[in-house]
């Protein structure tokens, strides 16, 4: 935890700027708190004799931001807004978000983040396109390059990642203090939020209202930009909302309602134009295209990247959204879907205020889940972040703007709003058994599924009795901790931290083995705790048949067989849920499952190779169940040459049907023919 700021650490000129009458609460929520001596305890010492300033209780995290507010003359609501939109008022324990913020109040010190961080490798193993027709390209000549380009820090960073630096200038507080002590952070934020109003040449009114604008500078933004306007509406939004929540340090911390607060007419973000970037009007986006080209590869052949084009919704359905993390920051992600020798994805989302860019038309198939069937059918949005690295967190902007986006998406080509077709990378089947090892693991379980569906309008909520044969995961988030290793090193423990993943046990005893992923480890030893293992995984919205209950545990039918998670009354991790089952047709002892949903064989053209219908390691067995999502015609999508205009690609539908199942923590489909429908 942080240690308390104390004013003997900082050097300030003694000024308060903007100070006002002691008495004056204009634009705040009045509480039981003792905010004037709060304040002055942050100035002067009030220290008796033989009192050392170490042995005094800090001041919560709810009277940190009064005195913050008080000091500095900003509306407190507001303050207390602007801090839930970058970091939902966490501190994470001082460590750097991927953007390089600090703190509850996200003061950015890029360069101090990025001297800790090491780059990253976005592709791993997996070929991100998943299609055999085309030989896999994941190394090629152009990798050194590449990387020296990712790795090329920027000469000068943008304001928008230098915060801290000014807020250490307004404040004269050390930069250490700013990033490590709460008390500090939500000083520097309270001191930019008043320097932007008076460079505005706004005065610090009481009313929140008149500080649009200043709120939209916050994050490094300025008048007139789109990303800062969204920003400030989101703001806005909170303010009239209210929240509570309690930190990741324990505390509560609460932010009253004011429904009647008003945007500026001109602060309209309906009439936010996004030239030629498909995104809803509500968000900030812009067009910054992914290349589509012709290159000569290191075999000498003639090759091109790094997507397909094709005419979606025409040619094939889109059916998921698959959400992905970057495990790079946002500058050197652009770099990398800018190179067409690289992979590719839709929309990548900025973490700092959630500005999303598109690159590739959603009519388009990009080259981003590792599984070709689902890159055919799916639009990829990547955001800014580190699965292992759970404090490098998503910011409360990026969800936001990640579900409106999502949303939109949702709306226009009409998906369901439901775990089993918003996916993970991590909930991606590989599309051969010998691809499983390959498959990526991200957004991990860090990613907080329940607050994204609750920001989409569709949070996790019981549905039938106490009996019921199917269960949503429903993990508390905040309180659901389970150990994982492997964050910084194999084997260490990561930090402690919220996770939407539950654990899976072979037997209803917390001290029994984790179940085993044939796939993954087809010796038959069990799962790891490691954070990128997955192989004995839930998360939250996941929907699973129930197979047993004994006492406290529930078990779920997972990978074919009975796997079991406390589920005690007084802390549910799982709630009941309606649903339809497939069940083996009666007759047969099991089933195969396959990680695409292919024609067969007699569907395929002489001029389109035929696709074999590659069965994966796991069986569904005769008694056993499993949650359907969708019912699919068989369906490939040939696209192997340069064709900009769209014209050559072709899509191989046949006669035969998939329903899609959660088989385990990854989808996964089973012929119609073979199963019956249980509702």
């Amino acid at each position: 935890m942080p240690r308390p700021f104390r004013d003997s650490e900082s050097t300030p000129d003694g000024r308060r700027p903007g100070r006002r009458d002691a008495g004056a609460r204009r634009g705040r929520t009045v509480r039981s708190v003792a905010v004037p001596v709060v304040a002055a305890a942050l100035v002067v010492p009030l220290l008796t004799a033989g009192t050392r300033a170490a042995d005094r209780p800090a001041p919560s995290l709810q009277a940190q931001f009064a005195a913050a507010a008080d000091q500095y003359d900003v509306p407190e609501n507001l303050l207390l807004g602007v801090s839930y939109l970058q970091s939902r008022w966490d501190a994470h324990r001082g460590a750097a978000s991927v953007s390089g913020g600090f703190g509850p109040m996200h003061l950015t010190d890029a360069r101090a983040a990025l001297a800790a961080s090491g780059p990253r490798d976005h592709a791993g193993t997996q070929d991100a396109r998943g299609d055999a027709a085309r030989p896999p390209r994941i190394a090629d000549e152009h990798s050194e390059a590449k990387a020296k380009r990712a790795e090329k820090a920027p000469k000068r960073l943008p304001a928008r990642l230098r915060t801290l630096e000014r807020a250490a200038e307004l404040t004269g507080l050390s930069h250490d203090a700013l990033r490590s002590s709460t008390a500090a952070n939500v000083r520097g934020g309270a001191a930019l939020l008043a320097d932007a109003q008076r460079r505005l040449g706004h005065p610090l009114s009481a009313d929140p209202a008149d500080w649009y604008e200043a709120v939209a500078a916050f994050p490094g933004g300025g008048e007139g930009d789109p990303s800062a306007t969204a920003f400030a509406g989101d703001v806005f939004d909170v303010v009239r909302q209210g929240e509570r929540r309690t930190t990741d340090t324990g505390e509560t911390v609460t932010l009253d309602a004011s429904p009647k607060l008003r945007v500026p007419a001109a602060a309209d973000r309906s009439r936010s134009p996004h030239g030629k970037a498909e995104c809803p009007r509500n968000v900030d986006c812009e067009w910054y295209p992914a290349p589509y080209e012709k290159f000569t590869n290191s075999s000498g052949e003639e090759d091109y990247g790094n997507h397909d084009r094709t005419r979606r919704p025409r040619s094939q359905k889109i059916d998921y959204i698959v959400i992905h993390d970057t495990e790079e920051v946002y500058e050197r992600t652009l770099d990398l879907v800018t190179d067409p020798t690289y992979v590719s994805w839709q929309y990548t989302l900025r973490s700092s205020d959630g500005h999303i860019a598109q690159h590739v038309r959603n009519k388009d198939a990009a080259w981003h889940a590792g599984n070709w069937y689902v890159n055919s059918k799916s639009i990829g949005l990547e955001h800014e972040g580190f699965l292992t690295e759970p404090d490098a967190w998503f910011t409360e902007s990026m969800y936001r703007s990640s579900a409106r986006l999502v949303k939109y998406l949702a709306k226009k080509y009409d998906i369901p709003l439901d775990r089993q077709h918003v996916l993970g990378h991590d909930n991606v089947p590989a599309t051969t058994t010998s691809g499983i090892k390959g498959m990526h693991t991200d957004p991990g379980p860090y990613w907080d599924w329940e607050h994204y569906f609750a920001l989409l309008g569709k949070p996790f909520t019981p549905k039938g009795g106490p009996k019921s044969g199917v269960v949503t995961i429903r993990p508390s988030y905040d309180g659901n901790q389970p150990v994982f290793t492997g964050c910084a090193s194999e084997g260490e423990p990561c930090p402690e931290h919220g996770s939407s993943a539950v654990r899976l046990h072979q037997a209803p005893d917390a001290s029994s083995p984790l179940v085993n992923d044939v796939g993954l480890r087809p010796d038959g030893s069990p799962a790891t705790t490691g954070v990128n293992d997955t192989g004995a995984r839930v998360t939250a919205g996941q929907q699973y048949a129930v197979a047993d209950r004994k006492g406290e545990w529930t078990a779920i039918w997972y990978l074919g067989r009975k796997a079991w998670f406390r589920n005690p009354s007084d802390g549910p991790v799982a709630v009941p849920a309606r649903g339809t089952l497939v069940e083996p047709r009666e007759g047969r002892d099991e089933i195969p499952v396959y990680g695409r949903a292919y024609p067969e064989a007699e569907a395929y053209p002489e001029d389109v190779p035929v696709q074999a219908l590659s069965p994966l390691p796991y069986k569904v067995a005769a008694g056993q169940r499993y949650v359907t999502g969708l019912r699919t015609p068989g369906e490939y999508l040939y696209a192997v040459e340069y064709d900009p205009e769209a014209e050559h690609f072709q899509v191989v539908r046949g006669k035969q049907k998939y329903y899609q199942i959660q088989l385990g923590h990854r989808v996964a489909f089973v012929k119609a023919e073979d199963v019956r429908l249980v509702r």
